[in-house]
């Protein structure tokens, strides 16, 4: 049976992106000065303009205009005639403290409650040594290769807005192949004449895509890049930008369920971004061990409750053993409560910025503990698979 699957990324100078890394870049301040900070902000973009609210519980005293302005600088951003320039930007704030009414059911004596009601899903995959799906990984790469190359030199002619989009062909649950690439880069004016833009399609095809996806995949491929023949007008004043819009993009490319929060601007008492770290966690190990070839993990809380509603493990027909198996080890293993959560990764750190930008999974950095796997805990789960037989 032949299934095509597309996921797509974007650069770290999208506008939903450069508002999601600017309230990752805040959230990190306040952590670096308060680790007990709590934190929900929120940033949109539009024009040269960003606003900055959203609610803080902190003896922290943050500069965020300060900081939104680093984040833009570091992107690229100086051109508010095509884009937006970080020294010229208007920032506005609205901050407010947090809730009394959320912060009674977030801390509880010693414990912590969850921050939210909320449903997280983790997932693992056997298609990559990521342990995620190709699709997503591939799209990761592209946009990432792409802002490479335009910081270090070797494509001035770029800008830091951009997309990409890879479409797998499978055959038997398995990738053959890659069906499509699509990637839509921002560049400088006088690259939008015909003989420019076929230049820039030919450097993303050679010194990006062939580069990034192994040939054995790219068999018959499409290639569609700046499919509209000129993209000029960017970031936010091509697009408004907001946090949150790009959750399938953080996450697995659209191969898993979603259950609808976002992670950036969010401190780890909020489940929206602990227990989606967990989750993957989770997902990670069972796939690492074996026994499934797939797997999604379902954490599911309500407000003020330390211990989830429910743990789901689904494996789609590829696991070795009954899933209510693996469910029960999983709740006898691993921490499950926000705060045991918040211990167990280490999350009291300013390290989510940089989770912002291609991923929040699938990467290898000392900081995502999510992603590291503990060899003691992959063996009790391959054990399961022994005492089963």
């Amino acid at each position: 049976m032949v299934k095509l699957f597309s996921s797509e990324s974007v650069t770290e100078g999208h506008p939903d992106k450069m508002c999601d890394k600017i309230a990752d870049a805040i959230l990190d301040e306040y952590i670096r000065k308060d680790k007990f900070s709590r934190v929900a902000c929120e940033v949109m973009a539009t024009g040269n303009i960003i606003f900055i609210t959203g609610e803080f519980a902190s003896s922290a005293t943050v500069d965020h205009e300060e900081i939104a302005r680093r984040v833009v600088r570091e992107i690229g951003y100086e051109d508010e005639k095509n884009s937006i320039d970080w020294r010229t930007c208007r920032i506005e704030k609205y901050i407010k403290e947090q809730s009394r009414d959320i912060a009674i059911g977030v801390i509880k004596g010693e414990d912590i409650g969850a921050g939210d009601q909320g449903t997280m899903f983790g997932y693992a995959v056997d298609e990559t040594p990521e342990l995620m799906p190709l699709s997503i990984m591939l799209a990761h790469k592209i946009v990432k290769t792409v802002s490479e190359k335009r910081k270090s030199g070797e494509a001035p002619f770029l800008r830091p807005d951009g997309k990409s989009q890879v479409t797998i062909e499978y055959e038997n649950g398995k990738p053959k192949r890659v069906h499509t690439v699509v990637v839509s880069v921002q560049h400088s004016e006088e690259y939008s004449s015909e003989s420019h833009q076929k230049k820039l399609r030919d450097f993303i095809i050679e010194e990006v895509i062939k580069k990034v996806i192994p040939a054995e995949f790219l068999i018959n491929t499409r290639f569609f890049i700046n499919p509209t023949g000129r993209f000029v007008i960017g970031g936010p004043l091509g697009d408004a930008g907001l946090t949150g819009r790009k959750i399938v993009v953080d996450t697995y490319g659209g191969h898993s369920r979603h259950g609808g929060g976002a992670f950036s601007g969010k401190d780890p008492t909020k489940v929206d971004r602990s227990a989606n770290y967990m989750a993957r966690r989770i997902a990670k190990t069972i796939v690492a061990s074996g026994i499934a070839k797939k797997c999604e993990v379902n954490l599911t809380y309500v407000i003020g409750v330390s211990d989830p509603v429910h743990i789901t493990v689904e494996t789609f027909g590829t696991s070795k053993v009954p899933e209510e198996k693996i469910q029960k080890l999983v709740h006898e293993i691993f921490p499950l409560r926000p705060k045991e959560i918040i211990e167990f990764l280490d999350l009291r750190r300013p390290i989510y910025e940089k989770t912002a930008t291609y991923g929040h999974f699938g990467r290898e950095d000392d900081d995502f503990t999510w992603e590291k796997l503990n060899q003691e805990e992959v063996e009790m789960f391959r054990n399961l698979l022994k005492n089963y037989k």
